[in-house]
């Protein structure tokens, strides 16, 4: 599930999921961000590891990676965003920050 949210979190840079899930992929996906500011070949295959699509894998180490370069940590946003009509379970939409 991780794998997918963040594959998903990278392509469209903003996912809207349930509270507990954008706190447990914060972590995963901020791990695959470092490894893409390095951006040597072992950190590729690392994040290929977790990340299947290609085009995704291309875009974090093209784009992704670079923008956050200067940054030292901290490359997402958690936002609470009330309950869910359905079951009441709290929605929360984890976001990468433009810079």
């Amino acid at each position: 599930m991780l794998r997918n949210m963040a594959t998903s979190l990278f392509k469209h840079e903003r996912v809207e999921t349930t509270e507990a899930k954008a706190k447990e992929l914060r972590p995963f996906a901020e791990r695959l961000i470092t490894l893409a500011r390095r951006g040597d070949l072992h950190a590729r295959r690392r994040v290929e590891r977790y990340i299947k699509d290609r085009e995704v894998s291309g875009r974090l180490f093209s784009e992704i990676g670079p923008r956050f370069a200067a940054r030292p940590g901290g490359y997402t946003r958690i936002l609470k965003l009330g309950h869910r009509s359905g079951d009441g379970a709290e929605l929360a939409r984890i976001e990468l920050l433009s810079e």
